[in-house]
């Protein structure tokens, strides 16, 4: 078992926390939560926990936001073709089902003559961003106008073949641009660009799509009421991102899952069915339920399947859909489950690999759909940047992904010499390269992580909101801390330790493998704990009488009628 290190977040001073317990009338407990997250005042902890759309920031405050509806509007207006082009993942087809959506049912009213079509490149043939396949299909069949989402911001030379044909680009993407190598096109909406000064920098390429629409409304006169029932696809996207649930992001989540929750689209509820997904929806359910189904369609066949879902207003139609998503997903987790078994055993081969602060992969028959996925499993095991490399129209294609707190992206283009492409986000990152490079590659990125990775990020780390006492949990402090959702990056399900609390009865297993335990302390009641995947490390340990420290997150378990603290266990210290 590899030791987890338990961080514990600043606590802010006594006087801040005092401050907000008697701004608004909680636990200091709470107003240590919220003050962690620098919510200090009345007016402060209102817009927390009362989200408004009123907060969303004017759409035109983004760089050539003017341009993007200019051009737009000129498209509509004289009756040009329009093709809506987007990646093949969750934040691509929910940016394509949305935009195209909207412009299909609202802007054009499901004209039959409406000019509109949208294109998801093929992963395997065409692979990520913007292809040569989907700009020669734009110039031969009479395209105006191209809006690409969640692609295009390192598009340069495709977007150049498509200007000298006669079609424009308009660029929605939120991934990190080469502001001194943009592409040629009409408008590049991309908060991230360094010469954009829009508030907020963390939307997704939905996001960014929906704000486009945002400031086409306004400029149009039409109501915005006719544009937020998409925010239940712009909040899959925020979700399955895993970009800061903070700000807009925040907004949009909120209202998302109000719509998910209470009238979802028919695609979406189809898929909800299909994955069995019961109760309240949450920002976790949308990433492990939704997300790998949505995901799915592009990683084993054509992300076709998940647009048209999303798309679809017909039950019949849409069950349909989900039915083929869900085969997808069953045949991605094989592919997922044996590659993963496989690139684990190539590490524990190779006695370089497993002392190795990086890990660098390739076998050529490795199904390029899942690598991000074994990327990410082989961190739960070795816990350092990794990259998983296969075969791929004669290249070596790869994902990387990384441990918090470093900067895989940083770290790759240091590496850039060695590659044809790359692009990506500071944890996660795809590449291109020669497959004569990649001995070279590996060389250079282990040289690159060995230099700049701290010592402490190569452990997996748990962050620890605050110590809890057992006796302060009550239904008041899980209702309010439960108004703090949604949760996500930079607004985490609040993680708490309790010390030197004792079994209450002996330490149960479920299934051999998942462990469940009643705890107290002094004074306390005693409370149910399960730690999924936990009977191996803490079983044997465990014993009457012998006092230890929980790390978890508080729930409520309902269980015939009943309702009841269950405490999710994240590790043990005895």
């Amino acid at each position: 078992m590899t030791e987890k290190r338990w961080i514990y977040k600043p606590i802010p001073s006594t006087e801040k926390i005092k401050q907000v317990a008697e701004a608004i009338n909680v636990s200091t407990e709470i107003a240590t939560l919220l003050a962690q997250r620098d919510i200090n005042t009345f007016d402060e902890a209102k817009a927390f926990f009362r989200p408004d759309l009123a907060h969303l920031h004017d759409p035109f405050l983004m760089k050539d936001m003017d341009k993007a509806v200019e051009r737009l509007t000129k498209a509509i207006s004289s009756g040009e073709k329009i093709m809506i082009y987007g990646d093949y993942d969750v934040d691509g087809t929910t940016s394509v089902a949305t935009f195209y959506g909207f412009l299909k049912n609202v802007v054009y009213q499901n004209s039959a003559s409406c000019p509109l079509e949208f294109y998801i490149p093929d992963r395997y043939a065409e692979g990520y961003g913007v292809s040569q396949a989907g700009v020669e299909k734009a110039a031969n069949e009479g395209f105006g106008l191209i809006v690409s989402l969640d692609c295009g911001i390192k598009s340069k030379e495709k977007i150049t073949w498509a200007k000298e044909h006669g079609v424009d680009f308009i660029v929605c993407d939120h991934h990190r641009p080469d502001d001194n190598d943009l592409p040629p096109a009409v408008a590049i909406l991309d908060p991230k660009r360094s010469d954009c000064a829009y508030p907020y920098k963390e939307l997704t390429g939905c996001g960014v799509g929906f704000k486009l629409l945002q400031a086409y409304c306004q400029t149009h006169g039409i109501s915005q009421e006719l544009l937020l029932p998409y925010l239940d696809l712009v909040v899959t996207s925020i979700s399955c991102d895993i970009v800061p649930i903070t700000g807009e992001n925040r907004v949009m989540a909120f209202y998302g899952l109000q719509q998910l929750n209470s009238n979802p689209r028919t695609g979406l509820k189809a898929l909800m069915q299909s994955a069995s997904l019961a109760g309240k929806m949450d920002i976790t359910k949308v990433v492990f339920g939704l997300g790998p189904r949505i995901n799915a369609a592009g990683r084993i066949k054509h992300a076709y399947d998940a647009v048209n879902l999303l798309l679809t207003d017909n039950e019949e139609e849409a069950t349909d859909f989900a039915n083929i998503i869900a085969k997808h997903n069953t045949d991605r987790k094989g592919f997922d489950t044996n590659i993963t078994a496989e690139a684990l055993a190539i590490i524990e081969e190779d006695d370089f690999l497993k002392s190795a602060k990086s890990t660098v992969l390739f076998k050529n028959d490795w199904h390029k759909g899942v690598i991000g996925i074994v990327a990410s499993r082989c961190i739960e095991k070795y816990h350092r940047p990794t990259i998983i490399l296969t075969e791929s129209h004669g290249h070596a294609a790869g994902s990387a992904r990384s441990v918090p707190g470093f900067d895989v992206y940083d770290a790759i283009e240091e590496c850039s010499e060695h590659l044809i492409q790359f692009g990506g986000h500071t944890f996660a990152a795809g590449l291109t390269l020669e497959i004569s490079e990649i001995e070279n590659f590996r060389r250079k990125f282990e040289e690159v992580v060995n230099r700049k990775i701290l010592p402490e990020q190569l452990s997996p780390m748990i962050d620890i909101d605050l110590k809890l006492p057992l006796v302060e949990i009550s239904d008041k402090f899980h209702r309010i801390m439960s108004q703090m959702s949604p949760f996500g990056p930079q607004n985490m399900t609040p993680v708490f330790v309790s010390e030197n609390v004792y079994l209450h009865g002996k330490a149960l297993k479920m299934k051999e493998k998942h462990l469940k335990i009643n705890v107290f302390q002094e004074g306390s009641p005693a409370y149910t704990c399960v730690g999924f995947g936990m009977v191996e490390d803490f079983f044997e340990d465990l014993q009457e009488g012998k006092p230890f420290s929980i790390c978890y997150t508080i729930e409520i378990n309902e269980w015939q009628g009943r309702k009841s603290f269950q405490l999710m266990l994240k590790d043990i210290k005895v």
